[in-house]
């Protein structure tokens, strides 16, 4: 199985050592793209997906912080940080702006390697990812699809990570500050108008369906499902 990934980091070294690393260690299997700044990789991402995302953090131009937000926007593609910044501080922002993982520099190619194998097979659906059933809404992880009665429903990927959200928690009431934080992050400088603008787009896509996503009074959204 061939995999695409995309190296974003200024440091020449640092993606000749990966780059030769990766190739060898899948024998050929890992195919990957470089981008020597954050504007270079945001075109990068535009131009094609991949299956994952090697991301620094410190770049001129745009930031990895920065980068990962605008992919975030568009793309659930798993992404790893690759940075020398090891507050406390720097790796929760990067976890609440949607990386999936955090490597420190200097790190080690064996852990990187092996961090990035999980992180592909979870999105691909081969470990972990059992289809979400709700009333007659069936969503499968493994290939971010949406099916109402059979009928397959196109989800925006901010509009797919809500209702996956909502059918992982179904018959909980779930307040609004909690999904902000859960789906756009900490540092998101919008209003919680947008879980309920979200939460309208995802209604009319799912039709009939979207009755099963019930409005709770001064606190939030519950999916009503079967238990």
């Amino acid at each position: 199985m061939k995999i695409s990934v995309l190296l974003v980091e200024d440091d020449v070294q640092i993606r000749e050592v990966i780059l030769d690393y990766f190739f060898k260690k899948s024998e050929g299997n890992i195919q990957i793209d470089i981008a020597e700044d954050g504007i270079e990789g945001l075109e990068k991402v535009y131009e094609k997906e991949y299956d994952l995302i090697l991301l620094d953090v410190m770049m001129p131009g745009l930031d990895g912080f920065s980068l990962c937000r605008e992919i975030r926007k568009q793309s659930i593609t798993p992404i790893v940080f690759l940075t020398a910044k090891a507050r406390e501080e720097d790796v929760l922002r990067g976890y609440s702006i949607g990386c999936d993982d955090y490597m420190i520099k200097p790190f080690s190619l064996a852990e990187l390697y092996a961090k990035t194998q999980v992180l592909i097979k979870r999105a691909k659906g081969m470990v972990g990812m059992e289809e979400l059933i709700c009333g007659c809404i069936r969503l499968n992880p493994a290939t971010f699809s949406v099916y109402v009665d059979g009928n397959y429903v196109e989800l925006a990927p901010k509009e797919y990570a809500l209702l996956k959200y909502f059918m992982e928690n179904k018959n909980r009431v779930m307040d609004r500050e909690t999904i902000l934080v859960k789906i756009w992050g900490y540092d998101f400088e919008g209003t919680d108008r947008v879980v309920d603008n979200h939460v309208k787009k995802i209604r009319k896509a799912l039709g009939k369906a979207g009755n099963q996503i019930k409005t709770v009074i001064t606190k939030g959204y519950m999916m009503q499902g079967d238990e």
